[in-house]
């Protein structure tokens, strides 16, 4: 393995499959976006969903409130804080980096989405599309598996399965809170965990390419120092 792909946050092996993952999911949170824009109550299937789930008990509810202060401003911040610095621990700056900015942005891209699509849900103040909580925690798993892939050096497949496995279980996780919660429809949830899934491959891929700039820019710029000094 050469010194870039040790490095890289996120590993070539996988660039081939989260890439149209990436892509997919993007369309995905484009077309609820049309399909939910102005809407102020649930659609078919979440009024489905929401009924199954609404049903869940005391202890249950507990549970997704202690689930929803993970994507709440401190609890947020606690988990980024905790995430850098195991970074950092495990001297991998770039995936800090991905923590803080590929989080960061897909937070921001769902805040933003909120606005654009204008679904709200109990009131017109409250937006609902997609879900800021799902993206976030989805985001942060994503960037913890990406680490973990590039760490122990793991294949195309399995380091696929394991990325997608942990966006999923985060997703699934923080979605049900939401919905047990009353506080989004499930296809807000969709919407956030989508979100996430087609921003930090992104990020992940521009932080690489930034890097490696940045370290051909060194190389070369010690090269010619070295060069004239010899002259």
């Amino acid at each position: 393995m050469t010194g870039r792909s040790a490095a890289a946050v996120l590993p070539p092996s996988l660039r081939a499959w989260l890439g149209p993952i990436a892509a997919l999911a993007a369309l995905v949170v484009v077309v609820l976006g049309v399909r939910y824009a102005g809407d102020s109550g649930p659609g078919m299937v979440d009024a489905r969903i929401w009924s199954a789930v609404d049903s869940t008990g005391s202890p249950w509810r507990h549970v997704a409130l202690a689930m929803d202060f993970l994507g709440e401003p401190v609890g947020a911040a606690a988990l980024v804080v905790a995430a850098v610095t195991g970074c950092l621990l495990l001297r991998r700056p770039r995936a800090a980096v991905l923590v803080v900015v590929g989080v960061g942005l897909t937070v921001g891209t769902a805040t933003l989405l909120k606005h654009v699509a204008g679904r709200t849900i109990h009131g017109a103040d409250n937006l609902s599309y997609p879900s800021g909580h799902t993206a976030f925690l989805t985001a942060l798993a994503l960037a913890a598996a990406l680490l973990a892939t590039g760490r122990l050096g793991l294949g195309r497949t399995v380091g696929t399965s394991l990325v997608l496995a942990a966006g999923l279980v985060a997703g699934v996780a923080m979605g049900w809170a939401q919905v047990a919660l009353g506080a989004h429809y499930p296809t807000d949830v969709l919407g956030g965990w989508c979100t996430a899934l087609a921003v930090v491959p992104a990020t992940a891929w521009l932080i690489d390419r930034i890097a490696d700039r940045m370290a051909d820019r060194l190389v070369d710029g010690m090269a010619d120092a070295g060069r004239r000094e010899r002259r």
